[in-house]
């Protein structure tokens, strides 16, 4: 019963929990957010990553200093346009 109770505080308090995620995770928490929005813009299998709401997470992650912004705006634009030149 406590495993349900501390799962639905998780998600209640999302906002408490996540900054010390995201710290937890250092220089990675960049390289998974690269990784994520590489995946959902470059690849055909790959839709239904949640791009959009992702960058309102990351925003209001952004907004405290959890993330550090110029970082995220740099790497998530190349990320974007990033395109992998593969000659078959």
């Amino acid at each position: 019963m406590d495993i349900i109770i501390n799962f639905i505080d998780f998600f209640i308090h999302l906002d408490k929990y996540l900054p010390g995620i995201v710290q937890s995770f250092g220089v990675w928490a960049y390289v998974i957010l690269f990784l994520v929005i590489f995946c959902e813009t470059g690849l055909v299998v790959t839709p239904i990553l949640p791009g959009d709401s992702l960058f309102f997470a990351l925003g209001t992650l952004a907004a405290p200093g959890a993330l550090n912004i110029e970082i995220l705006l740099v790497l998530l634009c190349i990320a974007a346009i990033f395109i992998i030149d593969i000659d078959m």
